[in-house]
């Protein structure tokens, strides 16, 4: 019957409320914590909060070679592979037990070793002080997401 009563305004030229959305607004309206949350979405598909994981570095028979970028890897840069994060974007990564932290550009795809979450040049790796492990605890941060129209320019 209400199927009926909205057809027949929508036929006289009488829009009807879409009392479904209008409920969602209020409710918005009402709940701060929503707005706030929907607020901190990261603006970009790509742009993930931190991550917290083990970081591990390239082996220096990696120098020299292409990365996902197309690019070459050169050891002393501060390149970095992670799975997800778009290319190009810049990230800074912490090392939990030291508190040391550099900031990376995301360049290749990677790491490909279990429980690891982002691989780095062996300069990067000096810098936070986790050469000698070989790995680290880490929390990745990123600083910078390029938009779509970036990376594509950067192939």
């Amino acid at each position: 019957m209400a199927m009926a009563a909205g057809a027949a305004l929508m036929v006289l030229g009488v829009a009807t409320p879409n009392l479904s959305s209008s409920a969602d607004a209020a409710e918005r309206a009402r709940n701060p914590q929503q707005q706030r949350a929907a607020a901190a979405k990261p603006q970009h598909p790509g742009a993930a909060r931190s991550q917290r994981g083990t970081a591990s570095y390239y082996a220096q028979r990696f120098n020299g070679r292409r990365m996902a970028n197309g690019k070459r890897f050169d050891a002393r840069s501060n390149s970095a592979a992670h799975r997800t994060l778009p290319l190009g974007t810049t990230a800074r990564v912490t090392n939990v037990e030291n508190g040391r932290s550099v900031e990376v550009k995301v360049e290749d795809r990677g790491p490909y070793a279990r429980n690891r979450v982002i691989d780095l040049s062996p300069r990067t790796a000096q810098e936070l002080g986790m050469k000698e492990q070989g790995t680290a605890q880490v929390v990745v941060t990123p600083v910078q997401v390029p938009d779509q129209d970036e990376r594509y320019a950067q192939r």
